[in-house]
């Protein structure tokens, strides 16, 4: 699913959230939105995947014009962790955080369908194949907790995936471990826009979009 923006610029009631943003990511392609603290990754996602409205500018999902079509983009994407939106149940495990997202999109009846074997098949997608699913989610590295929730958004088969804070708590090695396998998500057939503050350890595998403090 292509994805592009021209000028796309958030106000809030303090001041500009992020200004002037433009890219033009082809489908299956993978962009690193960079940037230090309070340059508006997090609103800039959730604009993308339409949970926010801009203010100024425009963006095209797929078919759908931004800020037009808020729902239609609602429904062809999906969000993976982002704080305070929709994070991660620490008490809950692995197979019930993924078996959740698989009542959500099947409804109870998909239970009965070989559960165990789409569990696992949707952790495979996104490299976890061989996680131990009775794990809880405080029990998991952080690049783990990301990809799960990359795993449970996936379940909904959405054009556009939108991870926050991938480089979170990661060293070096790590971080680009994890944007291989985000690599290898989009190379699977899926969009996708994630936010770090580094995107060194993107180089070659992600476009860079840089964003500045607006205010």
């Amino acid at each position: 699913m292509r994805v592009s923006a021209d000028g796309l610029s958030m106000r809030g009631r303090r001041g500009m959230v992020y200004a002037d943003v433009s890219f033009t990511l082809p489908a299956g392609g993978l962009l690193a939105v960079s940037g230090a603290g309070g340059t508006g990754r997090t609103a800039l996602l959730l604009t993308l995947g339409g949970r926010m409205k801009p203010t100024g500018g425009k963006a095209v999902v797929g078919p759908f014009r931004l800020p037009d079509r808020l729902r239609a983009v609602q429904r062809i994407s999906a969000l993976g962790i982002v704080a305070g939106v929709n994070e991660l149940d620490p008490a809950l495990t692995v197979r019930e955080h993924v078996g959740e997202a698989l009542d959500l999109h099947e409804g109870l009846f998909g239970r009965w369908r070989g559960r165990a074997q789409r569990v696992r098949r949707a952790l495979e997608r996104v490299g976890l194949g061989d996680l131990d699913v009775t794990l809880t989610a405080d029990e998991l590295a952080p690049e783990e907790a990301r990809l799960l929730g990359a795993a449970c958004a996936l379940v909904g088969r959405p054009g556009l995936l939108l991870l926050d804070d991938v480089d979170e708590g990661l060293p070096l090695d790590r971080q680009r471990a994890l944007w291989e396998r985000l690599r290898a998500i989009a190379d699977s057939g899926v969009t996708v826009v994630a936010s770090c503050q580094d995107p060194a350890p993107a180089r070659g595998l992600a476009l860079d979009l840089h964003l500045e403090n607006p205010r």
